[in-house]
């Protein structure tokens, strides 16, 4: 028995030999590495093992690397691979064969392939390209009630003709479409695009691939690629039938969650409130459809409340817009109560005012007497009246003392 397990083990050692690589066993890069355009914004790696690599049970693996139009580094088993991204700069990578689980073997070299980019004269392309989509409510059945639609806008390139006219298509998924909505410029160019219902999926990661091209007698327009994340461009809904009450000092506001594909336990929401009568805002989050505080029985308050998909269904984006505000409370007259602090306050403040401006009359008064004016023998002169009697040779003169001021001194009396 023994000399039977011996055997075996040995057997079983020099298998292991064989099957182990050699140190000096070498790998040879991949062949027929090409790259093609399989669609709107989306390339095809593909590549065949070297047919003079030595066979074995080694597993064999490739190392990927992505140059433009942005780096990306990665492995896989595969002899081929499709990735996203925008086309419109061109596209380049490289490939090489490697150990699947053999570290201590080399790599080896490398090959690269280019996907160059599309014709075009410099400063044609479409600039500033924006997009949103936004959830509407549909008629159709109950698999699936709701659809998306997606509104987009650009500017025309610094160099391009007068007559170029640009195009847009977009690509979600496997489905490519072309608007046939467009809204112009003055010149009549087409700067934006509506979809009204489209194949995106509300609740989809996929990122959305958007191409704006163009055509001019005058020159190659440069096509211009695009991709969003539809977290980032999603416009969510306002919550609906919001609706608010004011009942012993407490205010109650509800909502109903947006219209989205998404379920209620999805989003989060902002409450706004303001105080139309003492001005003032707050703004309260939550992750309910309900909110309760405490209020002023005699005041009127103004509420909207807005939300956002939260991170438990998706990657957080941004808030939506805000509901139309509705208004809840009494804006009536203060109570006498709260008047009565204010009017003795500016009664004593009247007061206190009335008594400073007297004292300070009087003080001057005493500080600063006035001045008695000069004598003017005009004055006298003019105080003097002469009476002729008609018919007499003699004038009859009557004198009159003219006094200033009680207290000043009394003048002369003149006598003609």
């Amino acid at each position: 028995m023994a000399p039977t397990f011996l055997i075996l083990l040995g057997a079983a050692v020099a298998l292991g030999a064989d099957v182990r690589p050699d140190k000096n066993f070498s790998l040879l890069p991949p062949v027929n590495f090409t790259i093609h355009a399989v669609g709107l914004a989306q390339v095809l790696l593909r590549w065949d093992p070297n047919p003079d690599q030595e066979p074995g049970s080694l597993t064999l693996g490739y190392h990927v690397k992505v140059h433009a139009p942005e780096d990306e580094d990665y492995q896989t088993k595969n002899t081929e691979s499709k990735r996203v991204a925008p086309l419109h700069r061109g596209f380049s990578a490289s490939v090489r064969t490697v150990p699947w689980e053999e570290p201590s073997l080399l790599a080896s070299g490398w090959v690269s392939a280019e996907l160059p980019a599309p014709p075009g004269s410099p400063g044609t392309a479409a600039v500033n390209l924006t997009c949103a989509t936004s959830t509407v409510a549909s008629n159709g059945t109950r698999a699936r009630p709701y659809h998306v639609s997606l509104r987009c806008a650009w500017l025309g390139g610094a160099a391009a003709p007068e007559d170029t006219q640009y195009f847009l298509r977009y690509r979600y998924g496997a489905r490519t479409e072309e608007c046939r909505r467009y809204s112009q410029d003055p010149r009549q160019r087409n700067v934006a695009c509506w979809f009204p219902r489209t194949g995106i999926d509300g609740k989809g990661r996929d990122r959305l691939a958007v191409q704006v091209s163009g055509s001019s007698a005058r020159a190659a327009i440069q096509p211009y690629d695009g991709l969003f994340a539809l977290h980032a461009i999603d416009r969510v809904n306002p919550p609906g039938n919001v609706t608010a009450e004011v009942q012993g000092g407490r205010l109650h506001v509800r909502w109903e969650k947006p219209v989205s594909a998404f379920p209620g336990h999805c989003f989060e929401y902002e409450v706004k409130i303001h105080n139309t009568g003492k001005r003032y805002s707050q703004t309260e989050k939550m992750t309910t459809n309900e909110f309760t505080t405490t209020v002023h029985d005699i005041s009127k308050y103004c509420i909207e409340v807005r939300a956002a998909v939260s991170s438990v269904c998706r990657e957080g984006g941004l808030w939506g817009e805000w509901s139309p505000a509705i208004s809840v409370g009494n804006e009536a007259q203060k109570p006498w109560t709260e008047w009565y602090p204010i009017t003795l306050v500016a009664a004593l403040c009247l007061a206190f005012v009335s008594s400073l401006a007297c004292r300070t009359c009087h003080v001057w008064t005493k500080l600063f007497p006035p001045v008695p004016g000069p004598k003017s023998h005009i004055q006298d002169f003019a105080a003097t009246v002469n009476y002729e009697k008609s018919g007499s040779r003699e004038t009859e003169s009557e004198v009159i003392s003219y006094v200033e001021e009680p207290g000043l001194e009394v003048l002369e009396d003149l006598v003609f």
